[in-house]
């Protein structure tokens, strides 16, 4: 069954966690869960692994999967920012076009062989052919081996992501033996600090794993034993913990309460953003948005508080930006901006020429009906008379950027580099035609961005996005939260870009 993408994945992943799902019993396993002391990590994650293949897995639901079981080059911080893992250390050319890895020298394989440049080159070049993690290669010409321990990236062009989205789940290092055998899908062999005990393990119900005796890494793996379930049902989920079976789980904020009688440990952290993603800024599709008057209507027109405590139970923040709140580029003072008023976004769309409002057709799915009753009364308010094309959850991914607007909730990056890229520049399922390059504002920042460096290149970023918000790019109503809760003992750290984090953020203490 092919998988929807991270961003329509997320929104799937925010309705069941900002709703109370209704009846469901948590699984129970087939065999002991492990969940006897904080030595026994028992994770409850909200959908099964999409493949033990890291050139198909979904990096935002299978980091605790595929981080059991391989090694990445690359990690990253709590912040987005790359970090040391299995390359030691890297240095970018002076003059952007490659980039040297240093490789440690004390890994290995879970088949037995050895973790070496070679086999590093072998699995970069399967990544870079992957039908999902190819996304983090587009620039990359050659892999090219220096010496026993260094190979370099050569680029196509400049490239300021690629480091980020390595560290974000596009670097795991899998067996060359596994590679040329093509069964990663279902028999994952790499260096990590568990490896999969299929004997055990129950697919699409439970996965257990064996700790690696004397991992490379093991101080960033405190867990002697590791299992994790897919339980997909909030209210099973929740279960599941409140009888012991997990001690990790993919929270219900509607159950903050009973998780604070427990005493158990909350995190949250934004992950995405709710609200109308406009595909047509030239009015090539739809004549009034491309005019800058309707756009900066349609943000006045929306109480972006209001939504968030009614769909998402306050479980997040009201901003107009798409940039992390919290984050170095999201500036508090923008979020005032269009703060609610819809005298004045009628009396803008009077002056862009629409005084009795226009006409618009908008795809509509039932993961996006939480939204829609909003959306329809403000509209309806502003005067925009919306035609409604119902399809399924399929269908929506492929139809949606058809039309000028449309609902969506679209998954965030920690890296201002990255945010740039996916939610402005670069072609992807929301955004088929970035038309950035037409408007006389957007164009020379986005250019300034591409070509500065260090801390003139994140003040680049930082002008780049208050242009966002004064062009009214989109209509942001709010950024949600992904919530998760741990028993006593064990703590998470929350990392935008990550729906589920990596073991590495699941420590002791």
């Amino acid at each position: 069954m092919k998988r929807m993408p991270l961003a329509l994945a997320a929104a799937v992943a925010a309705t069941l966690a900002l709703t109370s799902c209704s009846g469901g019993t948590a699984p129970a396993p087939s065999g002991d869960s492990g969940a006897a002391g904080p030595d026994a990590l028992n994770i409850g994650n909200f959908l099964d692994v999409t493949s033990w293949d890291p050139s198909l897995a979904d990096i935002g639901f299978d980091g605790p999967y595929l981080s059991a079981v391989y090694d990445a080059l690359i990690a990253l911080d709590a912040d987005g920012n790359p970090i040391p893992s299995l390359a030691t250390d890297w240095t970018v050319a002076d003059d952007d076009m490659s980039i040297d890895l240093d490789i440690r020298t004390d890994a290995t394989f879970s088949d037995g062989t050895p973790v070496d440049v070679d086999a590093v080159i072998k699995s970069l070049d399967y990544l870079k052919a992957g039908a999902r993690s190819g996304e983090a290669y587009v620039n990359v010409a050659s892999f090219e081996k220096v010496d026993d321990d260094t190979l370099t990236i050569n680029l196509t062009q400049r490239d300021d992501t690629i480091l980020y989205f390595m560290g974000l789940g596009r670097s795991y290092v899998a067996s060359p033996s596994a590679i040329d055998a093509g069964t990663l899908g279902k028999e994952p062999v790499g260096s990590g600090p568990y490896t999969l005990d299929s004997t055990t393990s129950v697919a699409g119900a439970e996965y257990h794993f064996t700790k690696v005796a004397d991992h490379w890494d093991a101080k960033s793996y405190p867990f002697s034993e590791l299992a994790i379930f897919p339980i997909m049902d909030a209210t099973a989920r929740h279960n599941a913990m409140l009888s012991g079976q997990i001690n990790v789980q993919y929270g219900d904020v509607a159950n903050q309460a009973q998780a604070d009688e427990q005493g158990w440990n909350t995190a949250s952290r934004v992950s995405g953003w709710a609200g109308l993603v406009i595909t047509d800024h030239t009015g090539a599709k739809s004549e009034p948005l491309g005019k800058l008057e309707v756009r900066q209507a349609l943000n006045y027109a929306f109480d972006g508080a209001a939504i968030l405590g009614a769909v998402g139970s306050g479980a997040g923040v009201a901003t107009n930006q798409v940039f992390p709140d919290g984050g170095d580029i999201n500036d508090p003072a923008l979020n005032d901006t269009y703060a609610y008023n819809m005298d004045k976004a009628k009396a803008l769309l009077a002056d862009a020429g629409y005084p009795d409002g226009f006409s618009i057709s908008m795809p509509m799915s039932p993961i996006f009906e939480q939204w829609k009753p909003a959306a329809e009364q403000a509209l309806t308010e502003l005067g925009v008379k919306v035609t409604w094309d119902n399809m399924q959850m399929p269908d929506y991914q492929l139809n949606a950027p058809n039309y000028p607007m449309f609902i969506s909730f679209l998954a965030m990056d920690g890296n201002q580099l990255a945010t740039v890229a996916r939610q402005v520049t670069s072609v992807q399922w929301f955004n088929p035609a970035p038309d950035y390059a037409d408007n006389e504002v957007l164009a020379p920042l986005v250019e300034k961005v591409q070509t500065e460096r260090g801390d003139a290149q994140t003040a680049a970023v930082k002008e780049l996005n208050k242009g966002l918000v004064d062009q009214a790019w989109w209509s942001v109503w709010y950024q949600a939260n992904n919530t998760y809760y741990s028993a006593p003992g064990i703590t998470l750290q929350p990392v935008v870009g990550m729906m589920f984090p990596t073991l590495r953020y699941i420590t002791k203490g």
